[in-house]
């Protein structure tokens, strides 16, 4: 973990909420490793009421350019100064945090799922994958066509299926309600996005005894453990959602019961 200066080299606004934003060290240092599922912390500049930084998780690592990619929803002020922020501008944050997704040893039928911002890991989990040899398909869904981003760059890594409550792209409805879940027959599940949606993919894996491990999104403030505000609850106690996840196993939580 540590604490650095970042330049923002670029700022794609996707759509009316969610901005694509590459930033790279500032004083030219290489990126540390940084796993699929690890997440940073982002001070806000300029706000006088803004103290506490925004954790944001880790999109893509592209290692040729030096970048990390930070997929971000504009969903208050935090976050909403964060995309502001224009190329040439410093971004400082606090990396990598969290434990990581696991990255099995050998070939099998993988499944990555995700739902609204929450598809941001998967994208660099699947490039992970696309490293090790393996493929892997992605379920990705959204409210409607706009609110499924960078399927171009999904497409790099997998095969690509989409759901959409209003089903202007792929099959209409929730994601477990895809066809895909039916017809095929996977060895592991990744998943995150808002917690009802983790829930169903979580209970579906366990009932068709499949390995699935979720990305929690709690409210964080420090990303060390410190303000026991993410505190998420397991079979073995209370743990702090952003140093003991915020990947886990479902079988550690109680969403099974």
């Amino acid at each position: 973990m540590k604490q650095l200066d970042f330049t923002v080299r670029s700022n794609e606004k996707l759509n009316d909420q969610n901005h694509l934003i590459k930033v790279t060290p500032a004083n030219n240092e290489m990126l540390p490793e940084i796993c699929p599922g690890q997440f940073v912390q982002i001070l806000v500049d300029n706000s006088p009421r803004i103290f506490l930084r925004r954790p944001i998780s880790v999109n893509f690592v592209d290692k040729e350019n030096n970048e990390i990619w930070l997929l971000i929803q504009v969903i208050g002020e935090g976050t909403g100064r964060i995309c502001e922020t224009a190329a040439g501008d410093r971004m400082n944050l606090i990396f990598p945090l969290g434990n990581s997704f696991t990255i099995p040893k050998e070939r099998g039928n993988f499944l990555l799922v995700g739902g609204g911002v929450g598809t941001a890991p998967m994208l660099f989990l699947g490039k992970r994958f696309n490293e090790k040899g393996f493929s892997c398909d992605f379920l990705l869904g959204g409210g409607s066509k706009r609110d499924i981003l960078q399927r171009k760059d999904f497409e790099k890594y997998g095969t690509l299926y989409c759901t959409t409550v209003d089903g202007s792209l792929g099959e209409k409805g929730f994601v477990t309600h895809h066809s895909l879940l039916q017809n095929s027959r996977y060895d592991f599940i990744f998943t995150c996005g808002p917690k009802p949606m983790m829930v169903a993919v979580a209970q579906y894996a366990h009932k068709n005894g499949i390995a699935c491990e979720v990305s929690l999104e709690n409210l964080m403030a420090c990303g060390f453990g410190a303000c026991l505000c993410c505190i998420e609850k397991t079979i073995r106690g209370n743990v702090c959602a952003c140093t003991e996840g915020p990947v886990f196993n479902i079988n550690e939580l109680t969403w099974l019961d």
